[in-house]
């Protein structure tokens, strides 16, 4: 069946009302340049839901660098056709004018600190206006369900906290990174990446398995650790780190003190790595100390 194409809420909303009573809605939002990652969500709402709609809006308030916005890559015939043959029910491409009719400017959410921590205290503001278009979005839609990527683990605390402030809807589904062959997060950015830049970035993921690996084995405090994953993603002299952090992974409270071993902690820790190959900024995350892992300290 072809996918549905709708430009305008109106369009959607006659759509939904002409779906059969007590289908269950999936959505997916996204900024186009779809790539696997993004059909691996449309798959996984198809498992759930009966009608699957995903979104294409290249959010301006989520930009703090207006190059990178200019920069985004567009390319929807290619996402419309990639949506279809993932199986996905409609699509929806508004303009900027019907998401924000009042202008296009983020709103001051209470994102409870999550929107001024880690990823969030590099790029002041990005979260907001993550935080304002999800919610424009969830109104316009109406979903029962949303998926988001784990790629962007912080933006999907952060919407999870925007579910909570509607009352619990939609419910948040997070879905694994889905990766290229040698490991690099699968992202629209990548397109931008040269042969050499695409195989130097595998060593973020390298260094993110390291840290992992370490801690299953040694007691290793999280200074000496950024300076072992930091050579490795430096190592090709192709990318450069801006930034290796560690938080606890349900409260994104992030770990401050470089000699408190990370198997201590009462949470799981995630890492959180960001660098930039050239001009392509690459962000990754992976779970490094495992749930349901005990401290020392309660043993």
């Amino acid at each position: 069946m072809d996918i549905l194409r709708l430009s305008s809420h109106s369009e959607w909303i006659r759509s939904r009302e002409s779906l059969p009573k007590g289908q269950r809605i999936g959505f997916v939002p996204t900024m186009g340049a779809l790539h696997t990652g993004h059909l691996a969500l449309v798959e996984q709402a198809r498992e759930t839901c009966d009608f699957v709609v995903a979104s294409i809006f290249v959010n301006p308030t989520q930009f703090n660098n207006s190059e990178d916005f200019a920069a985004y890559p567009l390319d929807l015939e290619n996402d419309l056709l990639a949506l279809e043959s993932a199986g996905c029910s409609a699509a929806y491409f508004p303009s900027v004018s019907e998401v924000y009719p009042h202008g296009a400017k983020s709103r001051a959410m209470d994102l409870g600190g999550l929107d001024t921590v880690l990823e969030g205290a590099l790029r002041p503001g990005h979260f907001q206006g993550v935080a304002t278009v999800v919610d424009r979005l969830f109104d316009l839609i109406q979903p029962d369900v949303a998926f988001f990527g784990q790629k962007d683990y912080q933006q999907v605390k952060v919407i999870e906290r925007v579910a909570a402030l509607r009352g619990g809807q939609p419910h948040i589904v997070a879905c694994p990174i889905v990766r290229e062959p040698h490991g690099l997060a699968m992202s629209s950015r990548n397109r931008r990446l040269s042969p050499t830049q695409r195989e130097a970035a595998a060593a973020i993921f390298q260094a993110l398995r390291f840290a992992e690996a370490e801690l299953r084995e040694f007691p290793v405090p999280p200074r000496a650790l950024k300076l072992e994953m930091r050579r490795i993603i430096q190592e090709s002299g192709v990318l450069q780190v801006e930034s290796i952090d560690f938080a606890l992974a349900h409260s994104l409270r992030p770990i401050t003190d470089g000699e408190a071993y990370l198997d201590r902690y009462p949470e799981p820790v995630q890492a959180f790595v960001s660098a930039y190959a050239g001009e392509v900024r690459l962000i990754d995350t992976h779970r490094i100390v495992a749930e349901g892992h005990v401290p020392d300290s309660e043993v």
